[in-house]
């Protein structure tokens, strides 16, 4: 799958980290790596099941810092190994429509992952179904929460 992102309808994180691919697509990938980073401090992953193939499922649970739990679940849509993870929460495993709950909008989010000198010029794509959504989401704080995830996932990682 490859995606051009629409300005209107799209909110792009953009970065290169000093990881290889396989050390970012392992922190994808692995339920105890990603309980770790996925949630931005001071906000928490306390649960994760992954299983990254096409129609596998992808739940996380993430926990504010009043105590209160957001469950996210999802499909994965392609997956190509330390290249490209895509998936949605608008579809539950298997490909089931699902009903995103009343916590954050519905996004289609693609993760590329391509080698850049030392490291690895990552990119996250969210997708969103109208520009009300999009905006939703920007102002909760994507490029900040986002940014901040992938800050925790090069953290969790660099050592291993």
């Amino acid at each position: 799958m490859t995606h051009a992102p629409d300005p209107d309808l799209d909110l792009v994180l953009e970065r290169v980290v000093p990881l290889n691919r396989a050390l970012i697509w392992r922190a994808w990938t692995t339920p105890a790596l990603a309980l770790k980073w996925f949630t931005p401090a001071p906000w928490k992953t306390v649960a994760c099941e992954l299983e990254p193939r096409p129609g596998g499922i992808l739940h996380v649970v993430m926990r504010s810092p009043e105590g209160e739990d957001f469950p996210m679940t999802g499909t994965w849509l392609d997956v190509v190994p330390h290249e490209r993870l895509v998936w949605t929460n608008a579809l539950a495993p298997g490909f089931r429509p699902a009903d995103p709950g009343p916590h954050g909008p519905t996004i289609t989010a693609a993760i590329t992952l391509e080698a850049h000198g030392a490291g690895t010029l990552y990119r996250a794509v969210a997708m969103h179904r109208n520009a009300a959504d999009r905006e939703a989401h920007a102002a909760m704080g994507f490029q900040e929460g986002w940014g901040k995830a992938l800050d925790q996932l090069v953290e969790a990682v660099k050592d291993l």
